[in-house]
């Protein structure tokens, strides 16, 4: 399986903070920037902000009704644009930026895994290139609820049942991904947003874009 080289993902589960470290870090590059060692930091996201990911979270939101296997297949397609498209994982990460994506294919074979079977996400996903490094927040589907409790609307997936399916899953996922030559770590979502951060920089700067 390839990889790509100085192309990072974050998973985890709903509230598992995903999205608040990428904001940090993106905050923690524009701060830092005029250090030589840093590398020029691209922040991105699946779904994306194409037609097909703004398709995609009017499903999530529950605007539309999808079937599962209608949203997996869009889910890959929204995936070959990022990889592939104009601007690019890719691109960006061979011309020598730092690519950090919130979710990338270990969701989809892990949520539209519960919603249509194993069989479709695999076959969707199985030729797109790893990243370099994964890291997977851990944290209780118990905590993660409390913290999206305040959400006034809850996209499909974020239910207790169905996130517990998802870390489990998540756990069954991450050895795969190592044995493929995938970096993975483990972090402990539960801790503070700013500890987690720590944490999050501590593995992140010893990658070997940092050290050329």
């Amino acid at each position: 399986m390839k990889i790509i080289k100085n192309f990072v993902v974050l998973e985890g589960i709903d509230g598992s903070g995903t999205t608040t470290q990428l904001n940090m870090l993106e905050t923690f590059f524009l701060q830092n920037r005029a250090q030589q060692a840093m590398p020029p930091f691209y922040k991105t996201y699946e779904p994306t902000n194409s037609s097909i990911g703004q398709l995609i979270r009017r499903a999530l939101r529950k605007e539309i009704a999808l079937e599962a296997e209608t949203t997996a297949l869009l889910f890959a397609a929204d995936r070959n644009e990022h990889l592939y498209g104009s601007g690019g994982i890719e691109e960006r990460c061979e011309r020598g930026e730092l690519v950090i994506s919130d979710r990338y294919a270990p969701s989809s074979l892990v949520y539209q895994g519960i919603t249509c079977g194993d069989e479709l996400p695999l076959k969707l996903n199985r030729d797109f290139p790893n990243p370099e490094l994964l890291l997977f927040f851990d944290i209780d589907p118990l905590n993660a609820q409390d913290r999206i409790a305040h959400r006034e609307l809850r996209e499909i997936y974020e239910y207790l049942d169905f996130q517990i399916q998802v870390r489990q899953r998540y756990k069954n996922l991450l050895p795969l991904l190592a044995e493929q030559g995938v970096a993975v770590e483990i972090i402990d979502a539960s801790l503070p947003p700013s500890e987690v951060a720590g944490a999050v920089w501590k593995i992140i700067e010893k990658l070997p874009i940092f050290n050329r």
